[in-house]
Order: C-alpha cells, then structure tokens, then sequence
C-alpha cells in the first residue's frame, strides 16, 4: 500500500469513528425530539426554522468555502509559503465575517416575511400558531450559520494540516448542545430549547474549539480586506459558482420541506427524522472518506500528479459504494422496525413509525448516490475546478423541483425523498463522466468490477436480513420499540455476515482492504499490549 493511501485510510478512520460517534448523538438527539414533542405541528414549525438559515448557509458557503480554500491553502503550503497561506485565510475570514453578519441582521429583521416563503402549503394555512413559532425559532438559529461558516473556514486550514479529529469534534459537540436543550430546557421553554442548543453548540464546538487548536497548529490572523491578493482572488473564482449556482446538494432538503408542507401535518416531520437515519452511515462512512480523502487529491493536482489524483478518486468511490449499498439495502428492508426501535417513545406513537419508514425507504434508495458525488465532487475541487459540478446541479435541480410535484401525488409524502434519490443518482452520473474527461479516465472496469459484485451481495444481504427479521416477528412482538429493537439486531447482524461472507467469496478487493486495516490494528495493539522483556543472555 502507497504511503498517500495509507494516510488517506487512517484519517478516514479516524473520521470514520468520530463522525460514527456525531450519527450516534444525532440519533440520540432525535430521540428525545421524538420523545417530548412527536410528529405534529411543534416539529413541523423547528424544521421550517432551519429553512432561512440554511438558506443563508448555503448560498454564502454551500461547502464551497472550504472544497474551494483548501486547495489554494495546500498550494502555499507545498511551495512552502505558510505566510502567505495564512494571509489569504486572513482575508477570507474578514470578509466572511462582515458579508455574513449584515445578512444576519437583514434576516433577523424580515424573519417575518421570509420564513412564510419556505412553508406555503397546510403549514401555513391551518397553523397560523406554529408559523408564529418558527419565526421565533427562526430568529434564535440564525446567529448559529456564523459560527458554522467561520468555524468552518478555521476547520479547512486543519484539514490541510492532515488534522481531521478536532474538526470531527465539532458537531459532536453541536448535537450534544442540542440534546441538553431537550432534556434540560425543553419542559421550561418548549421547543424552542432545542434552538438555544443548537447555538450553544455551534458556538463552542464549530468555533471556539477550533480556533483554540489552529492556534497551536500556528495559525494566524490579521484582519484585512486586501481581496485584491491573488490567492484570495483564486479563492473566490472557484467558490463563486458554488456560492450563487444553484446546486441540488445543498437546496434538497429545503425544497423537500416546502413541498411536504403542502401535504399534511406531520409531513415535515416525517421527512426530518428519516432525513437523520439516512444520514447517519452516509456521513459515517462517505462524508469521513470524502473528507480524508479531499487533502490528499489536493495536494496531488498541486504537484500535478494525475496518475495519483485518478487513483485516489477510484479508491474512494470504491470504497463508499462498498460501504453504502448495503446499507442502503437493509435501511430499504428494515426502515420501520428502526423507526420503532429509535423513536417510539413518549409522544411518537406506533401509528407514527410507518409513517416515518414509508420516507425512509425513499430517501434510502439515493443513499450510493450521495456517496459517491461526495468523493466525485473532491475530485472537480482538487483540480481547483468548481464550476462543473454547479452546472450538473443546476441542471438535475432543474429536474428535482418538477419531480417534486409529480411524484407527490403517487407517492404522498414520500414523493420529495423519492425526487431527491433519482435526482442525486443522476447527479453522480453526469459528474462521473465529465470527471473521466477531465482525468482521461477512472479505471471505469475496475468500478464496475466492484460495483456489480457489491449489488449482488447487498441485495442477498437485504433478502437474508427481511427472512430474519420475519422470523422474529414469530418470536417476539416488533410493533413494540424493543421487539423492533431485538428484530433490527438480529436482522441486521444476520445480513451484514451474510453480506461480509460474500464479498470475501467474490474477492471484492475492498472487503481485503478493509479486513487487512482491522487485522493490522488489531495485531499492533496486542504487540502494543505484551510485555517488554529485557535481554537475558
């Protein structure tokens, strides 16, 4: 194994377990939202909040800010330039600051207006109350998007440093801030205690946290507009598009919350919480690749090395599509009974737990396809090249808006996930084979090599694990939240031997990886572990 590869699964371990740990709490977090308020209007109104203020995210950041910092950051580096590395991050910041702040206080005061925008249907119609609410909640939110922003620029020059653990930490930290806003303010001040968790925790752990350790990584900043500098103008070239282009990964779920407003009560809700399973191994296990993974493509295309740069991206998208297909397989196959075992409790009652699952299903099927356009995208930004991307999105939202509306109607509530999947899927599509131009190939045979022996093995793990859980049901009564509980173990343990018995059969190279990395930590700890003997001879 090459010394980059091994640098690129070491960091995408460590990602890997502290991004597990963040999934883990954001299902706790949504358990105690699940527990105190259920599925109803309440919820409806704290999903409509992050509307505006996600907005606002997007359209200032759309995790451009940093696809487009880090490699221009890592150039200076490799020149051996630091000074004029942190100039550029300097000057970034500053503007970053200023930019957001006006539009902060421009929200904050037409919050009233605004937030209508993003809930034209039921929502707004039969619940004049929890329209109210959201404004309220709202205004309480929308300070946390400077902490994510500038936080978020402090986290690239971390990433560029090959520190990725003090950035996995913070929304560890935010989910925790949340959960105790639950637990602890929630009976004093409603709902709305969530939202003063949510900028408790972005304040200390997406900022604060992390400029204490940048400054011990040497960081430095000076406050200047210069944006004349020629690596603050590179900056901007390559995050603009992102910035103002309309992007379907960063604009789906507020569209997807819009139209399921127009639904009925609860829809909002219904897609929130099976927004957050899906997410969970998405972020677990692409999102740490991804992010492992963006440094190293990075510093390849600075020292012009496209052999490497191509092989980073294969082994990356191989890897999350050998990680994310079964998943999505088995969330497909057991979407209720997780439902129930994660949520059914206090206020979310059993009627509510298909209603969430038949979401999940959908949002499931898309699960590869955001993968993959995690490590594909890295690939167009190492190359400090942000504009491809933007006009695939743009074009497949142009899809996903319509598709919306026409699959609301066969589908019910589950038309926005289902939208979103098939517009996601395509979006991957189109980028895969531009980036193939662009690279002059991707080893697309050995793509497809592991691709096919992946789907057929997620797809007999998905079999195995819906006879298990059948099976079960015999047993143990799964409408309840633990006989659903004891069901998805089983289940789900039976289908993911099933499944690591097959790729082992298939000589799926990634299954070898995979079993060599856990052998080789394994054996190091017991060499760690034995006594050391002295010399007796």
């Amino acid at each position: 194994m090459s010394n980059a590869t091994k640098t690129v699964t070491k960091a995408a371990g460590i990602m890997m377990a502290a991004i597990l740990v963040s999934r883990l709490l954001g299902l706790v977090r949504e358990m105690v939202i699940a527990s105190k308020f259920g599925v109803g209007s309440e919820v409806d109104a704290y999903g409509v909040a992050f509307q505006l203020p996600d907005l606002l995210y997007f359209l200032l950041s759309s995790g451009a800010l940093s696809a487009a910092f880090i490699p221009v950051f890592t150039e200076y580096l490799t020149k051996g330039e630091e000074k004029e590395a942190w100039k550029v991050f300097s000057i970034v910041g500053t503007f970053i600051f200023l930019v957001l702040t006006f539009f902060i206080v421009v929200c904050e005061v037409l919050a009233p207006v605004l937030v209508p925008l993003f809930a034209p249907g039921e929502f707004i119609a039969e619940h004049g109350d929890a329209l109210g609410l959201a404004v309220r909640l709202t205004r309480i939110v929308l300070p946390a998007q400077l902490f994510f922003l500038v936080g978020g620029l402090v986290m690239a020059t971390l990433y560029s440093r090959k520190h990725f653990l003090t950035p996995a930490m913070g929304p560890i930290i935010y989910n925790t801030g949340i959960i105790c806003g639950g637990l602890f303010l929630a009976d004093r001040l409603g709902i709305e205690g969530l939202t003063w968790g949510v900028l408790a925790g972005a304040f200390i752990g997406n900022f604060v946290l992390q400029i204490i350790v940048a400054r011990r990584f040497g960081a430095v900043y000076t406050p200047s507009l210069n944006l004349r500098h020629p690596g603050v103008v590179k900056v901007g070239k390559l995050a603009l598009p992102v910035m103002l282009g309309l992007s379907l990964p960063y604009v789906d779920v507020i569209v997807n919350r819009a139209f399921a407003s127009m639904i009925s009560e609860g829809a909002i809700a219904a897609l929130n919480y099976a927004n957050r399973l899906m997410q969970m191994p998405l972020g677990v296990f692409a999102q740490a690749s991804a992010v492992a993974l963006f440094p190293t493509l990075a510093a390849h295309a600075a020292q012009k090395q496209m052999a490497e740069l191509r092989d980073g991206v294969n082994l990356g998208l191989r890897g999350v599509l050998f990680l994310t297909i079964p998943s999505s397989v088995l969330m497909m196959v057991l979407a209720t009974p997780m439902v129930r075992m994660l949520f059914q409790h206090g206020e979310f009652v059993p009627a509510d737990a298909p209603y969430v699952g038949y979401a999940l299903i959908f949002y499931s099927v898309g699960l590869a396809g955001w993968a993959g356009q995690l490590v594909v995208s890295r690939g167009f930004y190492a190359l400090q090249e942000s504009i491809t991307p933007v006009i695939s999105g743009t074009i497949v939202t142009a899809i996903f808006i319509p598709l919306n509306w026409l699959l609301i109607k066969p589908l019910g509530h589950g038309g926005p996930p289902m939208a979103t999947s098939i517009a996601v899927i395509l979006h991957l599509l189109i980028m895969l084979a531009i980036l193939r131009k662009r690279l002059n190939g991707l080893n697309g045979g050995l793509i497809m090599n592991s691709l096919s022996k992946v789907t057929l093995a997620s797809v007999v793990c998905g079999g195995a694990a819906w006879i298990a859980f059948r099976y079960c049901g015999r047993l143990v009564d799964t409408t309840t939240q633990s006989g659903a509980g004891v069901g998805v173990l089983v289940a789900g343990g039976i289908g993911v031997l099933v499944y690591a018995g097959l790729v082992s059969l298939l000589k799926v190279d990634e299954a070898a990886e995979v079993w060599g990395q856990i052998t080789r930590r394994f054996r190091r700890k017991i060499a760690e572990s034995r006594p050391q003997t002295a010399d007796t001879e």
